[in-house]
């Protein structure tokens, strides 16, 4: 029997497509765990990258061996571009990740037989060591704090090292640079954007 219910029986491709998954959770889950997570400490967006990889993943690879049409084709790619988060903005950030993680789950999951075992474990490390490698040596994250400041005297451009020196001692921060915006002089307040390296 080849079919049940129209489920093809032939187990000669469950090895290969074990070890796509296996690899392509592999690398999404350093990329998304100990790369992405380690830097941003965000919940919802190690939740979106890891099921946004996997779903993609299993979507590709099933419909890989289906001889799709041109018009078709173009739709599956439409659904994917109108993809966005209408709640709230993403940070570009967060973008690429999402991005990468697509990406991975493509390229695990329709990668040509022709490929071999080698070249996509070359080139998933490739990805997470590219990825390790700016996110944490390379370039370094510099954060964004807005503050609400009383020592409006020391605003001034003269007084920028006693600006910094009052603020890291409040703050236990060491400021990389700052920002002035908003000047309420009735209250003799000010809102300063402070950066920081994380």
């Amino acid at each position: 029997m080849e079919a049940i219910i129209g489920y093809n029986l032939n187990l000669s491709n469950v090895a290969e497509f074990f070890i796509r998954f296996g690899l392509n959770v592999l690398v999404i889950i350093i990329i998304a765990k100990y790369v992405y997570f380690r830097v941003r400490h965000n919940k919802d967006y190690l939740f979106t990258l890891l099921m946004f990889n996997m779903i993609v993943f299993f979507i590709c690879y099933f419909l890989s061996s289906i001889e799709l049409s041109l018009g078709f084709a173009f739709g599956i790619f439409a659904i994917f571009s109108i993809l966005r988060y209408r709640t709230e903005t993403v940070p570009i950030k967060e973008m690429t990740y999402m991005f990468i993680a697509i990406s991975i789950a493509i390229i695990n999951a329709i990668a040509s037989p022709s490929v071999c075992l080698i070249e996509m474990i070359f080139t998933n490390a490739a990805i997470v060591g590219l990825t390790y490698i700016l996110e944490k040596a390379w370039i370094r994250n510099e954060v964004k704090q807005m503050i609400i400041y009383e020592k409006i005297e020391l605003i001034k451009p003269e007084r920028q090292s006693d600006l910094i020196k009052d603020i890291e001692e409040r703050t236990g921060l060491k400021i990389n640079r700052y920002e002035i915006g908003k000047i309420d002089f009735l209250r003799d307040t000010a809102l300063i954007n402070v950066f920081y390296y994380n």
